[in-house]
Order: C-alpha cells, then sequence, then structure tokens
C-alpha cells in the first residue's frame, strides 16, 4: 500500500463525503428545532447527547473490529473478515438490546435528576421516547462501516450518508412542523426523523453488500458458529475503546449538563455552537478514520516503519483543510448562524464561542491524528488511559470555567483547547517511548 498524499486523499475523501452527508442532518435538525425555540435547542443538545453517548458503545465495538479487519485486510487473510462481521453482529445485536432496556427504563430517571429546566426536561424526554428505537439500525450500520473502512473501499459510505440525511431531512420537514399531511411532533418529530433515516441506511447496506461485494472472497454473512475465542479476540481490542469512546461523549454530555445550569440561552448559544463545530470537524474526522485503518493496514503488511511519515502527511492535509473549513466561517459567520435563528442576540452571543472553536480546531487536527495512529496500531489500552486523563483534565477546566468561575459561555468551550492539548501531548509521548511496531491483534 502506497502511503502518498494521492492515497491518504483517496481513502479519506468518500469518508469526508459521508460525514458531510450525515452532518448535514445534525446541522437541519439544529435549524428546524431552532424555529421551534430554545427549549427545543436545549432538548434536541441535551437529548442527542445522551442517545450518542450510548450509542458510542456500540461505535467503539465497530473501531475495535476495523482495527482487526484493516489488519487482516493488510495481511490479505481475507476469510477472517467475514468472520470478524459475524461476531460483531452477534455481539452488537446484544448490546443494543440491553441498551434499549436501560435507555427504556432509567433515560427519564436520570434526565429528571440532571436537567433543572422542567420545559427541557419534557422535551429531552418527548425527544428520547422516539430516538431510543435507532439503536438497533445504528449498530447495524456500525458493522458495515467498520467492514468498508477496513478493507479500505470507503465509497459506498458517501452514498449510504447521502440517503441517511436526504430521508432525515425531508422527514424533519413533514413531523417536526407536521407539513404534508403529517402530525406536527416538535422535538420528537426530530428524533422519529432521525430514527427512520438510520433504518434507511442498514437496508441499503444490506442491499449494497449483497449485490456489489464479492461475498466468498470476505466470507461474509456465513454466521458460523459463535467463537469464544474471537469474539474475546475483538473485545481485546475493543472494550478499551468503547469505554474511551462512552467517557469521551459522556463527558461532552456533562459539558452541556454544566451549560444548562447557567441557562436557556447559554445552552441555546452551546447547541449551535456544537452544531457548527461538528460541521466543521468533518475533515479532520474522517482523516482520523483513514489514519486508523492506514496505521492498521501498513503494521499487518509489515511495514510498521511507515507508520510516522503516513501521520505526518495526514497532518499536513488535517491542517490544510482545518485552514480552509476556519476561513470560510469566519468570511461568512452571520450568515451561517442565520441558518439556525432568526433571533439576532442570539446569533451576536454565539459568534465569541465560534472564535474559541476556530483555535480548537487546528489544534483538533493535529491531536486528533496522532491519537488515531495510536489506537490504530491495535494498542487501544494505551489509547484509553490517554483518554481518561484527558477527560479528567477537561471536565475539571469546565467546572472552574462555568461553576467557580462563573465564566461567559466562550470562556467555558476554552475547556477544549486543554482537551486537545493534553491528547496531542500525551499521544505524541506515546510514539516515542513505547514500543508499539510489534502489537499483536
Amino acid at each position: 500500500m502506497k502511503i502518498t498524499y494521492k492515497e491518504i486523499w483517496k481513502i479519506s475523501l468518500p469518508i469526508i463525503a459521508g460525514l458531510i452527508a450525515q452532518n448535514v442532518m445534525i446541522v437541519i435538525d439544529t435549524a428546524f428545532l431552532g424555529r421551534v425555540g430554545e427549549v427545543g435547542l436545549g432538548a434536541g443538545a441535551i437529548g442527542g447527547l445522551f442517545y450518542l453517548a450510548v450509542v458510542m458503545l456500540g461505535i467503539g465495538f465497530g473501531t475495535g473490529a476495523q482495527i482487526m479487519m484493516g489488519r487482516r485486510n493488510g495481511e490479505k487473510n481475507f476469510h477472517q473478515i467475514g468472520f470478524i462481521m459475524d461476531h460483531s453482529f452477534y455481539f452488537l445485536f446484544f448490546l443494543a438490546l440491553l441498551l434499549f432496556i436501560l435507555m427504556l427504563l432509567l433515560s427519564p430517571l436520570f434526565l429528571q435528576y440532571t436537567v433543572s429546566s422542567n420545559a427541557i426536561y419534557e422535551a429531552s424526554s418527548q425527544f428520547m421516547k422516539y430516538r431510543m428505537w435507532g439503536i438497533f439500525f445504528a449498530f447495524v450500520n456500525v458493522a458495515f462501516t467498520s467492514f468498508y473502512i477496513g478493507i479500505t473501499k470507503t465509497r459506498v459510505l458517501t452514498i449510504s450518508t447521502t440517503l441517511l440525511s436526504l430521508v432525515n431531512i425531508i422527514l424533519d420537514y413533514c413531523l417536526i412542523f407536521g407539513h404534508w399531511g403529517f402530525p406536527e411532533m416538535g422535538v420528537g418529530g426530530a428524533a422519529l426523523a432521525s430514527t427512520i433515516a438510520e433504518a434507511s441506511a442498514s437496508i441499503f447496506f444490506i442491499f449494497y453488500t449483497y449485490n456489489f461485494i464479492d461475498i466468498k472472497k470476505y466470507n461474509l454473512f456465513g454466521f458460523l458458529k459463535y467463537n469464544k475465542v474471537m469474539l474475546k479476540s475483538i473485545l481485546n481490542i475493543s472494550a478499551p475503546v468503547m469505554a474511551q469512546y462512552f467517557i469521551s461523549f459522556s463527558a461532552w454530555f456533562s459539558f452541556f449538563m454544566m451549560i444548562e445550569h447557567m441557562g436557556q440561552h447559554a445552552l441555546a448559544i452551546s447547541n449551535i455552537a456544537r452544531s457548527v463545530y461538528i460541521l466543521l470537524m468533518i475533515p479532520i474526522w474522517g482523516l482520523s478514520s483513514a489514519t486508523n485503518t492506514l496505521v492498521s493496514n501498513l503494521i499487518g503488511a509489515g511495514r510498521s516503519y511507515k507508520v510516522i511519515p503516513l501521520i505526518k502527511k495526514v497532518i499536513v492535509i488535517s491542517l490544510l483543510c482545518t485552514f480552509v473549513v476556519i476561513l470560510l466561517m469566519l468570511a461568512f459567520i452571520r450568515p451561517l448562524l442565520s441558518v439556525y435563528t432568526k433571533d439576532t442576540l442570539l446569533i451576536t452571543d454565539t459568534i465569541p464561542a465560534l472564535y474559541v472553536i476556530a483555535v480548537a480546531l487546528i489544534l483538533f487536527s493535529v491531536s486528533m491524528i496522532i491519537f488515531n495512529g495510536v489506537s490504530g496500531s491495535g494498542n487501544t489500552k494505551s489509547s484509553f488511559r490517554i483518554e481518561v486523563v484527558t477527560i479528567l483534565a477537561y471536565l475539571l477546566s469546565t467546572f472552574i470555567f462555568s461553576r467557580i468561575l462563573h465564566s461567559k459561555v466562550q470562556m467555558v468551550w476554552c475547556a477544549e483547547w486543554v482537551y486537545m492539548i493534553v491528547m496531542g501531548t500525551l499521544s505524541v509521548i506515546y510514539l516515542k517511548t513505547k514500543d508499539w511496531k510489534s502489537t499483536i491483534i
């Protein structure tokens, strides 16, 4: 496998395009809910992050499976990839069932004790009532996404996420506001639209894989007998990533809960800022995912000496992309925010938070690539330890800014700087001081 800029971009671009399509959905959700009001924006943020924190357990498992499939792909041991997929489906189904039951029973109680505003609590509960059903389809999509990134055939992800986004946008319009004969459901409509959109992506993945992928080559859908050794091997890689992703998004949920205690206006600002932040992160996320699988493929092919040069090249691309998106954001900052709300005060008060986010993106474009180099090596226990230390620093700084110093919203967002600096520093130390090249998975 070549590690030229062209090859890196060839693998990354379809992932980025897919993420653009998927995150347009988040932007549209937030824009529609902005028309509902500040309570709708707040409930969308709280409910959405709560759901994401739970779903991250499945995505973490999928990342571990992706690393293993990438290693087998590099070794040209293609038949083992199907075996990994089978066990991914087994585990993810039972995990989805367990998490669904827990959300059904515990989410109302959890939200009641963590949300201070009764209006936001009621709207968040309504959101979760419909959103929790999406976990089954989300985990099917996780398995397929891991497979396609693992074998570096990423173009299909653009199609799947474009479909998901289009379905979601249309149903948002219908279900939030009650257009075209549909019921007017408000926040609940946004959640139901997202769930149906995830189901449509699952159907597409199954159809595409059966019709356009060499099933025999990868030994797909054999659904061979459960093998404890295989599942244990995947979990050895996945479990730290699952924990890492869960605490990472739980920390972001905690961040928003601290913001929520600052008032509905502060929460509305942060939800808009979050939507813009996620949108601008897309190139970095795509390049990070490509770094993960390319590192795994290189080690599997016995070319671990090319990992560091690969990471450096990806960082160059990442920084260039980040500077472009930041310049575009700064040039069109008010028109961008007017997509979310017509409230001029809300727009004015959100702008300082976006300036803070611009600096965070530059730090993120370096730190996230290096961090994915660590996890791509297969030593996910080390990446988990890095994440734990980083999260502790992040939450501590958020608490100091919001609850002790009583800072303005934009200053609380400076906790993102702390997160990126600590993560990047620890990842560099790991790659320079640890023997990661011989990690066996």
